[in-house]
């Protein structure tokens, strides 16, 4: 099968054709990232209890644009993150797919079924039985074991390198990895299931008050479902959101959000401050900070050393900022963290979730929410390329300013 496979030779690499390219620090680095579109062996179920998949959409996840842009590799050198994957690697864990091939224990599959991947390589997969207690507890993300059991090191489909991901046209999966997709609801919707679920995860569990202010941090795919998961399960909280491209604005208000832009930061911390009716504080040196503030909770899709600063700044007392966006680490000006007790909370993408009293897993509750009608985030699929023309669809998300890119997706069907 053909696979783009991340830590080989690239082999030439085209010439920049635009001008102004040059200036673009995420194209200069998909210039020189180890990564290519070769033949490889197809894959096999991995054990009795796996299947293997045909990719027919599948979504390019933040993390898989960070490392192919390798954005901020020299500042993150001593990322903690590297204990836990193995190389090479098929990236893209985004995945609609239909079931090609069903090992003899792989019970509740059937080929041809089309379905969405959960890609956690937890205690199931890796073959570790009894699971360990975060796996007991739903908590797929925090399993003790990504490092043990059948598998080599890896968290979840694309960065084990025998867990290859949907950068490619076969991809292994466990039998509970594997979750079936509505006949009524299309490929276009279905794979936007994950990022979803990253999101539901983190409101649901840090979730705003009835009546309250939110604030999410960014627009891009994680702050897109953020917003349209507040405004759809949380209709009386109000919510602003921080786009920093006309695209992305225009998708967060159509979902309901006030818009505020990113820069100047001096301006964005104001323009929210009135929005909430935070009284400002302005010290020697910096940017100012609410206290009494009023916004309860701020979702930081983006998890830069800016946005946390300035989302400390603005949230209330003893109010929460949420993490799911992951940048390079940078000093900022902490102070009000303490002053104001603010409690700063990591969010790990999703496992089983409680919604309006339903526990399963958060992929199930967004096919639900869609079949239901409460859910519609369909646009911020904006564009689509084949698997060869890969270096065209990263090159789109670099310059989203001008490409309008929310979410950008290879089509293998």
């Amino acid at each position: 099968m053909r696979a783009l496979v991340f830590g080989i030779d690239p082999g030439s690499v085209p010439e920049v054709e635009r001008s102004g390219d040059a200036d673009n620090v995420l194209l200069q680095g998909l210039r020189a990232t180890p990564m290519d579109l070769v033949d490889v062996e197809d894959p096999k179920p991995i054990g009795p209890d796996w299947v293997v998949l045909r990719s027919r959409l599948t979504g390019i996840c933040g993390s898989d644009s960070k490392q192919v842009f390798m954005e901020n590799a020299d500042d993150e050198i001593d990322n903690a993150m590297t204990a836990l994957i193995s190389f090479p690697q098929v990236l893209g864990h985004e995945l609609v797919a239909t079931v090609e091939e069903v090992g003899p224990d792989a019970s509740g599959v059937e080929p041809g079924q089309r379905v969405v991947l959960n890609p956690w390589l937890s205690c199931g997969p890796r073959g570790i039985d009894p699971p360990c207690p975060a796996c007991q507890a739903g908590d797929l993300s925090l399993c003790w074991s990504f490092t043990e059991g059948r598998l080599s090191p890896g968290i979840h489909t694309g960065n084990a390198k025998e867990a290859t991901g949907g950068f490619a046209e076969l991809v292994p999966a466990h039998r509970s990895m594997v979750i079936a997709v509505p006949d009524e609801i299309p490929d276009e919707v279905a794979v936007l299931a994950d990022p979803f679920a990253v999101s539901l995860h983190a409101v649901t569990r840090t979730p705003p008050p009835p009546g309250g202010k939110a604030v999410v941090y960014g627009a891009g795919a994680l702050g897109t479902t953020t917003t349209g998961i507040l405004r759809s399960l949380y209709p009386d909280v109000e919510v602003a959101t921080i786009a920093r491209w006309p695209g992305q604005a225009e998708m967060a208000r159509s979902l309901g959000a006030t818009v505020f832009e990113p820069e100047p930061r001096l301006e964005l911390v104001e323009g929210l401050a009135r929005w909430s009716g935070g009284a400002l504080r302005t010290p020697w040196q910096g940017l100012p900070f609410c206290h009494p503030g009023h916004i309860d909770v701020v979702y930081d899709t983006v998890g830069k050393p800016d946005t946390l600063e300035v989302g400390i700044r603005i949230v209330k007392g003893r109010g929460s900022v949420v993490v799911t966006g992951v940048g390079a680490p940078g000093r900022f000006e902490w102070a009000p963290l303490y002053f104001k007790e603010v409690r700063l909370i990591g969010s790990n993408a999703f496992g089983l979730e409680d919604v309006d009293g339903k526990r399963q897993h958060g992929i199930a509750h967004y096919l639900d929410l869609v079949q239901q009608g409460r859910v519609d985030i369909s646009p911020m699929l904006t564009h689509t390329f084949p698997l060869d023309r890969w270096r065209a669809a990263f090159s789109t998300l670099a310059r989203q300013g001008e490409t309008g890119a929310i979410k950008v997706a290879f089509d293998q069907r």
